[in-house]
């Protein structure tokens, strides 16, 4: 009994090496999993922030589309910049300026884009042309409810030192496969697109100013003289 006793009260000793690696895993996982929660928390957060405080935004934006490799060629990337700006909802405009000048605006009732090296215009009814496309997520949808009627959100991990929401259309018949929109705290940062074709493209927005005073006439657009017109 007394033998028992002693043995029982008898101070743990040092934990051996084995016992120490398990429980520096454990602890790993756990503040993984705490910190997972915590950054998948906020990329929801944020969107729903943006969709109630951002009416209007402008910002420089670069694009980087990644095509996926074909018939044994390496993936070809394709690079161009501009400017970007937009009021909710249903209004937006992208500025190419490089290594093109393109320009394509949405005034609320027509989405047209303008192919200035061409002197083309495409002319499509903004309804049928934006539905489930990432400028949706930006510009079309009036508040958060309304995006969610579109398309299936959920958070995704911190990458970049951004918060991320994943986007899916609900539809499945268009050529939009999913979209990751990025935040920096309530700021949005980035789009990462990902059609039905395997084709990627990252746009990235810089020195974005929320609820800007944009100029009048922003997304006005009319053909130039002697453009050539297509309606779609």
């Amino acid at each position: 009994m007394t033998g028992r006793l002693a043995g029982h009260d008898k101070p743990a000793g040092p934990a051996s090496p084995d016992q120490e690696f398990l429980l520096k895993k454990i602890a790993t996982a756990i503040l993984i999993a705490a910190a997972a929660s915590v950054a998948s928390a906020d990329g929801l957060k944020s969107l729903e922030s943006f969709m109630k405080g951002t009416q209007t935004g402008k910002a420089d934006f670069t694009q980087t589309v990644t095509s996926p490799p074909k018939d044994g060629q390496a993936a070809r990337t394709k690079t161009s910049s501009g400017s970007f700006e937009f009021q909710r909802p249903n209004r937006f405009k992208f500025a190419y300026r490089k290594p093109f000048e393109q320009i394509i605006v949405a005034d609320g009732q027509t989405l047209w884009l303008y192919d200035v090296d061409l002197n083309q215009v495409t002319q499509r009814s903004q309804s049928q042309a934006l539905g489930t496309t990432p400028a949706a997520l930006l510009a079309s949808a009036p508040d958060l409810s309304a995006l969610k009627a579109e398309f299936a959100l959920e958070n995704a991990p911190d990458q970049d030192g951004l918060q991320w929401v994943q986007a899916t259309p609900k539809t499945k018949d268009g050529q939009l496969k999913s979209v990751r929109v990025g935040f920096a705290g309530e700021q949005l940062a980035a789009l990462d697109i990902l059609d039905s074709f395997g084709q990627r493209s990252l746009i990235r927005f810089t020195g974005m100013q929320a609820n800007a005073t944009l100029p009048a006439g922003s997304f006005q657009f009319k053909p130039p003289a002697g453009a050539d017109v297509v309606k779609q």
